[in-house]
Order: structure tokens, then sequence, then C-alpha cells
């Protein structure tokens, strides 16, 4: 079993966990969460969260992005767990940088592919408010107020085209290789 000890490894300006039998550094950066502020109107999708942590509180359809899935397939399937919601993405709407919980979020303005939602596992209930009806007191994440508002303050617009990768280069939504290399 390798023996970890933080230290600044040679050539390096922080802390990082080493391996003290063979000097491999591990390095721990921030996870990515995707989301979406799903809308039809004036009326948005908040679910109310089942699991730790701000259970009771609700939130938008949003997760933590798996290996293998784009940021836009991580929003869809967030929204498919959350809600039972089958969403069409419009764009991205705002990325936060939360240092302190080593998050970065990347927020989708997103519209209904197919209508219908329900609570999915990760929910007690899902439902659609009207901007004066969100239950402001009860949002689960300041992440989430903000989106709430970037959102209400584009609603109306269309948003700026972003470079996410090439068409032509595969490389970016391809999903990872599965199983032993041959």
């Amino acid at each position: 079993m390798s023996r970890l000890v933080r230290r600044i490894p040679e050539g390096d300006d922080r802390e990082r966990l080493v391996c003290l039998d063979c000097n491999f550094v591990v390095y721990e950066n921030p996870k990515v969460v995707v989301g979406s502020i799903v809308a039809e109107g004036d009326r948005v999708l908040l679910c109310r969260r089942a699991i730790e942590p701000r259970a009771g509180f609700w939130t938008i359809p949003a997760g933590y992005m798996e290996m293998g899935e784009t940021i836009a397939e991580g929003a869809q399937r967030e929204a498919w767990e959350e809600a039972r919601a089958r969403i069409a993405i419009d764009g991205v709407l705002a990325i936060y940088s939360i240092a302190h919980l080593g998050q970065v979020l990347v927020i989708f303005r997103a519209g209904w592919a197919k209508p219908g939602y329900e609570a999915g596992p990760e929910s007690l209930e899902a439902r659609q408010f009207a901007w004066n009806d969100i239950p402001w007191e009860d949002i689960a994440f300041p992440s989430v107020r903000w989106a709430l508002h970037a959102w209400y303050e584009s609603r109306e617009h269309s948003l700026p085209a972003v470079a996410l990768y090439p068409s032509e280069d595969e490389r970016g939504i391809l999903p990872l290789p599965v199983g032993p290399k041959k």
C-alpha cells in the first residue's frame, strides 16, 4: 500500500499528495458540475433534492460530469436523472468557478426536447415555477440563485456563440474507449 504525504514536490509551487515510496504525485483538481435552467415561457423547472447536501431544498437539474460525456450530454443526463426531463440545449448560460469547493459549474439554458417531467430518483418533486413564485428562501445553493438570475436577465435574448471544439475534429465528442487497450 502506498504511503502518501502532503508536501511540495521538486519543481512545483504548492503542496500535493506525494507517494513516499515512488514519488508519484496525486493531483487533486476541480470537478466539473453541469446543469441547466430549463424554461418554458416565464416558467423554470426546479427539483426538490432528495439527497444530501441540502436535501429538501430546491435546485436546478445539475450534478457532476461523468467520464466519457460532453458537458451538454452531462447536463442532459442530469435533467433526466433528477426530473425525468428530455431537454434541448440552447447554449451556455453561465460558467462559475467556486475555488473553495474545487468546482467549475457550466450552466446551460435549455428548453424541452420532449414535453413532460416528473421527480427522478434524486428528487422529492419536480415543478415549474413562474419567476415571482420561485421559493427563494428554499434554494439549495448560491450558484442556483446566480444561474436563475442569469437566465432571467438573458431570457429574451440570444446567447452568444461559444467555441467548444471544431466540428471536424471528433476527439472532443467521441466517448472514451471502454475496456483494455488492444
